[in-house]
């Protein structure tokens, strides 16, 4: 469970995951030593599960970014396990969920610009298998995206 020191913890970390532990210490009002074990039993029990760098895509020259929903044929045995296997190797596929419902997969893709996610959409899209049916949404304008969560 945790306590208030631990979503402070969590809630600096968030904004700075690059903040020296040190530094994260005199935040919360711990010593180095208690902050870092804070930290590294937060980390063993799955609480954070790691830093990482986020990217903007636009500043590397990606322009577009569609989102795929796809409607499996699943008459096949193993349909959905070929289409997530193939689906995992297309580079400019940047996020795969799944769902219940109509709409079994979504696929986000990365394209530097309408030609380049046209020749995604023919020549890796369009040769996935088991596909019954496919929905594209391209983003117009990410009004809110959070990935800190509300500690």
């Amino acid at each position: 469970m945790l306590d208030d020191t631990d979503r402070r913890l969590l809630r600096i970390l968030q904004a700075r995951p690059d903040l020296p532990t040190a530094e994260l210490a005199r935040e919360v009002g711990l010593t180095a030593a208690t902050c870092w074990r804070r930290v590294t039993r937060l980390t063993e029990e799955g609480v954070i599960r790691g830093q990482r760098a986020i990217i903007d895509w636009r500043a590397l020259g990606y322009g577009v970014e569609v989102s795929l929903r796809f409607t499996l044929d699943k008459t096949q045995r193993g349909a959905f396990d070929e289409f997530m296997a193939a689906a995992r190797e297309v580079p400019e596929v940047h996020e795969i969920q799944t769902f219940l419902g109509k709409v079994d997969v979504r696929l986000n893709i990365l394209a530097r610009d309408m030609p380049h996610y046209q020749e995604i959409y023919r020549r890796r899209i369009l040769a996935l298998p088991h596909i019954a049916d496919i929905e594209a949404l391209m983003l117009v304008a990410t009004v809110k995206s959070d990935l800190a969560l509300p500690l």
